[in-house]
């Protein structure tokens, strides 16, 4: 299933932290930002572009080094937290 970043949403960067924040009509349902460490802004600027679970895990294993439960366990999380405010579209 391809999922992708819902429109209204965006990656900014800010005193060396990397924050996601709503703009336009997303701000009436999403007020605040979330804070994205490394991982995070990796896997959110590949969703951004719209990708399967598994491009996304195909990515992962071929930038960091790390094991696959791992890294499957770490997108599942990452995709969970999204869904759960509502940023995913699939």
């Amino acid at each position: 299933d391809n999922m992708k970043i819902k429109e209204g949403f965006i990656l900014r960067k800010m005193n060396n932290m990397n924050i996601v924040v709503a703009v336009g009509k997303a701000v009436k349902t999403f007020n605040g930002y979330i804070t994205l460490n490394e991982t995070g802004t990796f896997f959110w600027e590949k969703l951004a572009n719209g990708c399967t679970k598994e491009d996304l895990l195909n990515a992962v294993l071929a930038e960091y080094d790390i094991d696959e439960a791992t890294a499957l366990e770490d997108i599942n999380l990452f995709i969970d937290n999204l869904t759960k405010n509502g940023l995913i579209e699939e």
